[in-house]
């Protein structure tokens, strides 16, 4: 259902600024909307949540953006997906020269997720032992290499032995195969009976009993996708046994101010600047092709990050 067509996108009203994408991140978000999991305000739609350009026209009496300024924005309004767009010049954040804009549209949206993840839902601290699902994913990468610069045990699963590896050069300092063994039985041999802190799992279906199993008392599970479907109602009964805190986050209540939204993107770019996070673009397709990204992504074929580039950049 994904089609390449032109649009007329018009000049950028007040408060808003027109951006030529030079780079557009692709999310699983993205084919949550396809699929119709989440609800796209209208019918048809641009997809998308994520890119870098240059801006190519600001609105009426707008300060603080100019003609030429190298821009990031993640998450509302949908539809970056596009050669160029019209964003809200409060949502966008500008991209420091260090960053190269592939790496910055490859990881802005993810990248937040990560902060939040782990500074604010979840403050994630040394002495610390964390279980990260999906860990050679574009999110899971970065919550590795994050949690483990901030001094947590970090234990991730993973699909496959190449995937472990990366599991690995990211942080890791346990990878389950979960093809192979069972993740509770090995988190419990590792944590020594005790469990997890932090359960971090994008997965959901499949992984969500096994991740309150894996968690210690007063433990929290963090519930931040469902790449294998949405989990099974979970009664409040089954919590009260470890008294644990389960919570359903998403990265747009934690930007929600300006101010947020700033603090957020910059530790993200401070931390690529400065090497404690290393992206992984692994796979580049031109834009046009956006639905065979879309069927590598579902079927696993991609591991890092994957990154649409318009025509002609």
């Amino acid at each position: 259902v994904l089609k390449w067509e032109d649009v007329e996108i018009g000049q950028p009203k007040e408060g808003e600024i027109r951006v030529k994408n030079k780079a557009i991140g692709l999310n699983f978000i993205d084919v949550y909307f396809r699929k119709g999991v989440y609800k796209a305000p209208t019918i048809p739609y641009t997809p998308g949540r994520e890119a870098v350009g240059v801006v190519t026209a600001v609105g009426p009496g707008l300060t603080g953006r100019k003609v030429g300024d190298v821009v990031a924005y993640a998450g509302n309004p949908m539809g970056s997906y596009a050669e160029e767009q019209i964003l809200p010049a409060e949502r966008v954040v500008p991209v420091p020269s260090s960053v190269d804009p592939i790496v910055a549209a490859s990881v802005i949206l993810k990248g937040m997720t990560a902060q939040f993840l782990v500074r604010r839902c979840f403050k994630v601290e040394p002495g610390h032992t964390v279980l990260v699902h999906a860990a050679a994913g574009g999110v899971g990468s970065l919550l590795c290499q994050w949690a483990n610069a901030l001094g947590a045990t970090v234990i991730g699963t993973v699909s496959t032995k190449e995937k472990a590896t990366q599991a690995k050069e990211d942080g890791c300092h346990h990878v389950i195969i979960y093809t192979e063994e069972d993740f509770v039985t090995r988190v419990n041999e590792i944590t020594s009976g005790k469990g997890v802190n932090v359960v971090y799992d994008s997965v959901g279906k499949d992984t969500f009993q096994g991740s309150l199993a894996s968690l210690e008392n007063r433990g929290y599970m963090v519930s931040f996708g469902q790449s294998s479907g949405v989990p099974d109602p979970l009664p409040l009964s089954a919590l009260q046994a470890k008294s644990l805190f389960v919570t359903r986050p998403n990265l747009f209540n934690y930007t929600e101010t300006r101010d947020e939204l700033l603090e957020t993107a910059g530790e993200v770019f401070a931390n690529i600047a400065s090497g404690v996070l290393r992206v992984r673009v692994n796979h580049t397709y031109p834009l046009s092709r956006a639905a065979q990204a879309h069927v590598d992504l579902e079927s696993r074929k991609t591991s890092g990050s994957v990154v649409l580039i318009p025509d002609g950049n």
